[in-house]
């Protein structure tokens, strides 16, 4: 009779042991997931250029390949085009959502690789070719600054990619093939670099002085501090199914995650990715096109805009 009853009293304590296992792991799993499923709205540029908003939805499209470009605070899109048949050296545009060209600077080299918005209608691009340069043109299409650039010659297409100006006005300059990132002067005097291990395609100074780089074919993402050292980095290794397939354009969110774009990603392949400061993956975009991103900007996350200077 003892040992039936210590048998009940053992097998009611196990159901116990269970059921509190099991009420742990429910209870630690709904805390790890998020409470509200992550979205973004994003601006793509490459082979194909267009928006779509934070349900997937595609809401705008441009019938010409792009390298880079800006969703503007009056709905316009400022935007560097890949060289086709109607601007063999490239060109950096504006237009309207329904497509008019309000601002146009025909490329003059082998490609226009950079654009962005500047204060009173200026706009920075990068000419790749013979002569690299980065240049500031006004709404006229006159150039008000031209910065020659130190790169190497074998090759236009890999001289340089997403130039950035500064708060303190000179301007981070990734340059692939080179594997360096240069801060230019308006001079052209460089006054900082960082030496890469693969080819950079983005550099982001970020609020706290340290520039975040991504690193093409090398799946490699990298911060550095003002003086070159690493102090943070990602890769395929950090992530499960290894998704990031050359690491082009990149942004750092307000609240601190990273958004990477996969350029070599085809269809039904992650295309961009965001993970936080410990390397979780919390939101992916994946669809059917053919082709992958070359840089993008994303626009709000779960519906609502992004605030305050962008960091892409």
């Amino acid at each position: 009779m003892e040992m039936r009853t210590a048998k009940c009293h053992l097998s009611l304590l196990s159901v116990l042991v269970a059921v509190s296992l099991v009420i742990f792991f429910l209870e630690r799993s709904s805390a790890d997931e998020p409470s509200e499923k992550t979205t973004h709205g994003f601006l793509a540029t490459g082979a194909e250029t267009y928006i779509r908003d934070g349900n997937g939805k595609l809401v705008w499209q441009y019938p010409q390949g792009s390298r880079d470009g800006w969703v503007l605070a009056n709905g316009n899109v400022l935007l560097a085009l890949s060289k086709n048949k109607s601007y063999p050296g490239g060109a950096a545009i504006e237009v309207t959502r329904e497509g008019k060209t309000v601002f146009e600077f025909k490329g003059t080299q082998s490609e226009v690789n950079t654009v962005q918005p500047l204060d009173n209608g200026i706009v920075l691009l990068t000419e790749a070719g013979a002569k690299p340069r980065l240049l500031e043109v006004d709404r006229t299409g006159k150039t008000v600054v031209d910065v020659p650039l130190q790169a190497q010659m074998n090759d236009h297409h890999l001289q340089t990619r997403m130039a950035r100006k500064l708060a303190n006005g000179n301007y981070l300059v990734p340059q692939l093939l080179d594997r360096v990132v240069r801060e230019y002067t308006p001079q052209g005097t460089i006054v900082w670099e960082v030496k890469t291990p693969h080819m950079p395609f983005t550099a982001i100074r970020l609020n706290d002085g340290n520039t975040l780089i991504n690193c093409t074919l090398g799946n490699l993402v990298i911060e550095v501090d003002a003086k070159g050292k690493t102090v943070w980095q990602l890769s395929n290794d950090d992530l499960p199914g290894k998704p990031i397939n050359d690491a082009c354009g990149g942004q750092r969110l307000p609240n601190g995650n990273t958004v990477i774009t996969s350029h070599h990603a085809g269809a039904n392949q992650v295309k961009l990715l965001e993970v936080t400061r410990d390397k979780k993956l919390v939101w992916t975009h994946t669809d059917d096109r053919e082709y992958g991103i070359h840089h993008f900007q994303i626009l709000d996350t779960n519906g609502k805009a992004l605030e305050g200077r962008l960091l892409r």
